[in-house]
């Protein structure tokens, strides 16, 4: 199991990162991503932090870090930049925090987020049909989240997904020790989607090629 989404103190998550890896690995994950909220205020605090760890904890766990960030309410016009500086200050896995139903997201963040290059845009809400092909051929993968609340979407985003022939990846959103799940129960969210058993481990190996890509392992 691949979860590329969770937060930590270092956001507006509960855990310190080493506990937070630590639950994961023992819901048998066996590789994460730790995206905490950003934005330009954050970033060059954030990230250097979550790099660090992953150099910690990597070879003396089984699960695998990747740091990354979740940038968060950014203006759709700054999000292309935003995104680029968290490139250069070193984060692996990018993802955008997309048009969820359940927040005041700006219009135009789902859209801004697949041209300025972030690598999943998660809980996209309502997106538009030209929104998931403009991420086909941008390769940025559509978030499944079993996060509550944002997942109320789930179906939408996997019913045009399935039609346009986007790429889509599940992750928790992990913010505390509840969120946190195994691969069984994650697969029961791809079906609770309308998608299938086959879907699902499509999704990890949309996972594992992004992190191959980003990190070269």
């Amino acid at each position: 199991m691949i979860d590329l989404h969770m937060h930590t103190v270092f956001s507006d998550g509960v855990l310190i990162p080493s506990e937070l890896a630590r639950r994961a690995e023992y819901k048998g994950l066996t590789a994460m991503a730790i995206t905490d909220h950003g934005d330009l205020s954050n970033m060059d605090f954030i990230i250097p932090r979550m790099i660090a760890v992953a150099d910690e904890l990597n070879g003396a766990m089984k699960i695998h870090i990747v740091p990354g960030i979740e940038i968060t309410h950014v203006p759709p016009a700054r999000i292309p930049a935003t995104i680029t500086k968290a490139r250069d200050l070193g984060a692996k896995i990018v993802i955008v925090h997309g048009e969820t139903i359940m927040e005041p997201v700006a219009p135009g963040t789902n859209r801004a987020a697949i041209d300025g290059g972030a690598d999943i845009l998660a809980h996209p809400g309502l997106i538009s049909i030209d929104d998931v092909k403009a991420a086909k051929a941008n390769h940025v993968l559509l978030e499944i989240t079993a996060r509550k609340g944002h997942s109320i979407t789930n179906g939408h985003v996997a019913r045009l997904s399935e039609k346009i022939g986007a790429d889509m990846v599940i992750d928790t959103d992990t913010h505390s020790p509840g969120d946190l799940i195994d691969r069984h129960f994650a697969a029961r969210v791809v079906l609770g989607a309308g998608l299938t058993e086959a879907d699902f481990v499509t999704m990890q190996a949309n996972a594992a090629a992004l992190i191959l890509k980003r990190t070269g392992q």
